[in-house]
């Protein structure tokens, strides 16, 4: 694609002809692929990786659109651009992906195969659809460098993964303790807090009597688990609590058990909720922890992995919880030990994964101390070093930091990183970056190494590591990548996971960079939280909805570039962005604005395109590329300040209204002159310059745009001559262009924008007086300003042809007003036109009434849907923008209509 290609004859823009060829076309050119010793600055981006399980959804689509727009501009301006793709591993996921795939087809569960063997399937697996969302990433136009493409349990990674434990371990921030975790029964695994949701459904709470030792009174608790009671090590009430005084310190002869528990007094006990008295199960439940710590209470377990009952709870062991909880209720009734039940709705904790309750119990696992840790990465925001945008984003990300808890990173799973401590026979844990051989002896104990930790790491664990374990970290012979690209520049994510993953790698650029100036090891500079892309009635996008758009069908409905660019102009600022179907006809009008336009400029450009003497540029040639390069420096400043909606509107603006529907219409009038053998070399010099303009314009046009709509705009400069494409090479690799601030001109704009109105009121009444397109009156322009007399009086040309009138009567605003005529103003006068000769008067102004009676109900629509509260909060603030100036337009035209009725 590096010669010239001769324009499309075809009428309509069709992109699945073009968007494959053009995207092998860039893998070829080596562009994705900054070298690892170049000269240029370089501008790095980390993509988020997808789960390996993935396939691209809108979300996707989305963010990965914002970060291909931005290494495109970094790329044509000037920057080694490196943009690195990968997938992570997605420990649950996966696994419970492949358990269910093998016993749904071979009756097997894992257990009965085997650890190794379990893992040769999970990577069979991986092979076969761990690619998938990389390659529909590319459908979508993205420019990373394939060949540095990352998987979170590559060799290198692991090796990364493995040094920041054993880094930990030698700091003593890495621990194994039993504490309280979330367990998922049905993965049979600890999950972080991070990993569990809060979900309202209904359900049921239960009044039950404990017998009070040596008395005739009983305590009663109320509890939404009833199982959970087996496990219960004492009852808690408020100190201050007249009704139970008496009872602190007194023993409960625990039903079904043969325990006694004690009756205590604590402050976190709320008199006036339910009994007043809880039941306290420091094994199942956090607040009950925190309780029994205080009282000195044992801790028991009662549940096995599998959410069944274990041997602690004597006949009701093996029982599932389900049915555990009804056969405890019967046995609390047969003993009268039953008050009652009742129906509630109440917040319950799933798994954000398996979608199954989760059960707090108390397990040994491994942990992380964070509070030492997050510390420097809250001086990163706080300093300056790294910025949020939406900065509104940065409260959430240093509340979690400074209210941070240690983390939980052991799973009991078999996919992921496994856990690189090994133990003596005596249990003597040993943190290893190379694997332990077994039967080796621990350099400490000498004594031999049995096996090693059976549990895997939290994903998030190797996943924190991505900005720089991906660039060879901690391989100090691959460091020329990390010298050179880290840190990086931009991150781009969903607020969902500002502290699973933004604020950890932050910590891990702190932690583990250490021989890295402080000032070099935060990770990126911004940090872009992007909109939630919601359906069009806002609610998320899920599979359980079925609720979700395809972006892989839109790119084949309507092409990528339709999509990237829908996607960018509805995105303002993180706001969420409510998708239906249609939203992308948007993007697909502009695309074949842009590609019919194109066809018209080509066709002109054929021949000599040198630039004629200056004296041959007109008044409409200084505009348009005073209006260019004023957008250059809106769409340079809005890239540079990730202002994506900003940048996809001006550039919708101009090149909808200032170049295609004036600029190219008014080169109509003088292109002609190129066909004409009677053309004077005057003729001949006018419309020179016209066709140098269209094309200077054009070329600029389509590098300005190409970061939106990459795929439509290769493929138009191929067909632009020569010496318009400066090194006749991909336009992906040119230059950004610079604004010719020796053009711009605010005077001209000013002016032309006066012409435009003028010529928009003509056409307002042009239609009120029903005045046929054959016909082209003359108009009589009345100016407030002698200097616009002379402007109008000049530029009658641009006026006359866009209008479709005749002569041009150009006066000063205290002349005689015309009588028998329609009118309008425009900023800065009115204009005239005669009524037409045959005009049945009467008729007219029934029309006019008609009209005005239906503006007037479409204000008062306006004014109530406006004034609503609910409307302005829930619609896009597009659609309320675009509510507000139809209001304006709708107000604007009673008024001509109005002095039009007058006149009549």
């Amino acid at each position: 694609m590096t010669e010239q290609q001769e324009p499309s004859t075809r009428a309509r823009y069709t992109p699945s002809e073009f968007e494959d060829s053009i995207y092998q076309s860039w893998q070829e050119s080596g562009l994705f692929s900054p070298p690892a010793d170049g000269l240029r600055p370089t501008f790095t981006v980390m993509i988020p990786p997808p789960n390996v399980t993935g396939v691209l959804h809108m979300g996707h689509a989305l963010n990965n659109t914002l970060q291909d727009v931005v290494i495109r501009h970094r790329r044509m301006t000037g920057y080694d651009a490196l943009w690195v793709p990968g997938t992570d591993h997605a420990g649950i996921a996966t696994q419970a992906i492949v358990e269910k795939k093998l016993y749904r087809e071979q009756n097997l569960k894992r257990a009965d195969m085997g650890r190794e063997a379990f893992l040769e399937e999970v990577w069979k697996w991986r092979e076969h659809h761990g690619d998938v969302i990389l390659s529909q990433l590319q459908k979508i136009g993205a420019s990373c460098d394939w060949s540095r493409t990352k998987f979170t349990l590559d060799p290198e990674m692991s090796l990364a993964v493995r040094t920041a434990f054993v880094k930990m371990w030698d700091k003593k921030l890495v621990y194994r303790g039993s504490r309280l975790v979330n367990w998922d029964c049905k993965l049979e695994t600890a999950v972080s807090d991070d990993e569990i949701e809060y979900v309202t459904r209904k359900g049921k709470i239960y009044t039950l009597r404990y017998p009070i030792v040596n008395s005739d009174e009983y305590i009663e608790v109320s509890t939404t688990r009833p199982e959970t009671m087996l496990g219960d090590m004492g009852v808690a009430v408020h100190p201050d609590d007249k009704r139970y005084a008496h009872m602190v310190g007194k023993q409960i002869a625990l039903p079904l058990t043969e325990r006694l528990i004690p009756i205590v007094a604590d402050e976190s006990v709320e008199a006036d909720y339910g009994t007043g008295a809880v039941k306290v199960t420091p094994g199942h439940d956090q607040a009950d922890y925190d309780r029994g710590r205080r009282h000195g209470m044992q801790v028991m377990n009662i549940l096995n992995g599998d959410g069944t009952m274990n041997e602690e709870c004597g006949k009701f062991s093996g029982l599932p919880r389900a049915q555990a909880r009804e056969e405890i209720i019967a046995a609390f009734d047969e003993l009268g030990l039953f008050v009652g039940v009742e129906e509630i709705t109440h917040n319950v904790t799933i798994s954000d994964r398996s979608k199954s309750v989760i059960e707090p119990l108390v397990s040994e696992q491994w942990f992380v101390r964070m509070s030492e840790m997050a510390q420097p990465a809250i001086d990163a925001v706080n300093s300056g070093n790294l910025n949020f945008k939406p900065a509104r984003w940065k409260k959430v990300y240093l509340d979690w930091l400074e209210n941070v808890h240690d983390w939980c990173i052991s799973r009991q799973l078999w996919w992921g990183h496994r856990i690189p401590v090994w133990y003596d026979e005596d249990g003597v844990p040993l943190a290893s970056i190379e694997d332990v051989e077994i039967g080796s002896l621990h350099p400490e104990t000498l004594k031999p190494i049995i096996r090693q930790d059976e549990d895997v790491l939290d994903t998030w664990a190797s996943s924190w590591l991505w900005p720089f374990a991906t660039l060879g970290w901690p391989d100090s012979e691959s460091n020329k990548d990390l010298n050179r690209f880290y840190p990086t520049q931009f991150l781009s994510t969903g607020r969902d996971i500002i502290y699973l993953w933004v604020a950890r790698m932050v910590m891990a650029g702190y932690a583990f960079l250490d021989d890295m100036p402080e000032a070099d090891r935060c990770p990126f500079s911004t940090c872009y939280i992007h909109a939630t892309v919601l359906d069009g009635q806002g609610r998320r996008m899920s599979k359980s909805a079925g609720n979700g758009i395809d972006p892989v069908a839109m790119i084949n409905k309507y092409g990528a570039d339709a999509v990237r660019y829908s996607l960018m102009i509805m995105t303002r600022d993180g706001q969420d962005v409510k998708l239906a179907d249609n939203r992308f006809e948007l993007g697909q009008r502009f695309c074949n604005k842009i590609f019919n336009v194109s066809q018209y400029v080509m066709t002109h450009l054929k021949g000599d395109i040198s630039r004629p003497a200056a004296a041959s540029f007109r008044f409409e040639d200084k505009w348009i590329k005073s209006r260019l390069s004023n957008l250059n420096v809106t769409i340079s400043a809005a890239l540079e300040s990730y202002d994506f909606h900003d940048a996809a509107q001006a550039l919708y603006r101009f090149t909808n209204d200032d170049f295609c529907d004036w600029y190219v219409e008014l080169s109509k009038r003088r292109l002609w002159a190129i066909e004409d053998e009677e053309a004077t070399d005057e003729m001949l010099a006018d419309a020179q310059a016209a066709k140098v303009t269209l094309g200077e314009v054009l070329a600029d046009l389509l590098k300005l745009l190409h970061p939106f709509t990459p795929f439509l705009t290769e493929k138009l400069w191929a067909e632009l001559p020569q010496d318009l494409r400066e090194d006749r090479g991909l336009l992906m690799g040119s230059e950004w262009p610079i604004a010719d601030k020796g053009a711009q001109d605010s005077n001209i704009e000013q002016q032309f924008d006066k012409l435009r109105d003028a010529v928009r009121a003509i056409r307002n009444v042009r239609a009120l007086l029903e005045i046929s397109t054959s016909e082209n009156p003359e108009c009589t322009i009345h100016c407030d300003e002698d200097a616009d007399v002379k402007l109008f009086s000049d530029q009658e040309s641009i006026v006359a042809f866009t209008a479709h009138v005749g002569n041009l009567d150009v006066k000063s605003a205290n002349e005689a007003t015309p009588v028998a005529t329609g009118t309008d103003v425009f900023a800065g006068g009115a204009i005239f036109l005669p009524m037409p000769i045959d005009a049945d008067t009467s008729k007219l102004r029934e029309n006019l009434e008609k009209k005005l009676s239906k503006i007037k109900g479409g204000l008062i629509g306006l004014e109530k849907k406006l004034s609503n509260d609910k409307f302005v909060a829930n619609a896009g603030p597009e659609i309320v923008e675009g509510e507000r100036q139809r209001m304006q337009d709708l107000q604007a035209e009673c008024q001509t209509v109005e002095a039009n009725l007058r006149n009549l």
